[in-house]
Formats: structure tokens, sequence, C-alpha cells
């Protein structure tokens, strides 16, 4: 039977598999500890929202921007227009917001003076409260 020898340079490699290996089980253990040595109070779970925000659809003609966004939830939601326009010397702009209520659809519109680069629409949930 032949004899296999460990190579010198062949440790680092096998050191940091095997505590690459060991790292997940180290981590989970730790936090079990720790969820166990600690006062008993549960973590609050994260607050489950249902679904919620404005659907929109934008269309570019030319130069300019226009954004439908209907709202079919409870919950009022804020939506802006960004518009970045192609060339360097065109002034992008941003929209007001305009807050959707439930059930409603807006239009917000824009344009630059030549091209148009880019568009999207940014939401804010805004709470019933």
């Amino acid at each position: 039977m032949r004899s296999t020898r460990t190579r010198p340079r062949d440790l680092p490699a096998v050191a940091l598999i095997v505590a690459g290996l060991l790292a997940p089980a180290g981590i989970s253990a730790g936090l079990s500890v720790v969820g166990r040595t600690g006062t008993g109070a549960a973590v609050p779970a994260a607050p489950t929202s249902g679904p919620a925000g404005a659907e929109c659809r934008t269309s570019v003609l030319g130069s300019h921007v226009v954004a439908y966004c209907h709202n079919p939830y409870p919950s009022t939601d804020r939506v802006q227009l960004h518009t970045e326009c192609r060339r360097w010397w065109d002034v992008d702009a941003d929209a007001a917001p305009v807050d959707v209520g439930p059930g409603r659809t807006v239009r917000i519109d824009d344009r630059c003076w030549k091209e148009v680069g880019s568009v999207w629409v940014t939401h804010r949930v805004l709470d019933d409260a």
C-alpha cells in the first residue's frame, strides 16, 4: 500500500476549504446561543403589509413624456416622474410629486428640449394613520 504525503503548499488551500465549510455552522451556532442566553424577549416580527403602490405606464413621443399611474389599493401613493434628457446641455426634470388616492388614475407629463434619455417613476406609499 502506498502512503500519501501532504504537500506543504496544499495546506493553506485545505485550511481555507475547511474554514469555509465550518464558518456557517459556527455562525448559526453562535446565533442560537445568543438567543438562548438573552433575556427571553422574542425578536418582533417585521410588519407584514399588504400590496400597495400605483402601477405606472410611461410613454415617450419625441421630446414629450407622459406617465399614467393607477392605484388599485386602499392606501395613497405619492408618485413622481423623473426625466433624464439625452443631451448634456438639456436640463433633466423632476415633476412635482402627485398623490394617487385609492382607485384613482393621474396623468403626469414632462419634456426635454431635444431627445429623452430615460424616464422613471418613484413611489412613496403614505400611511393612512
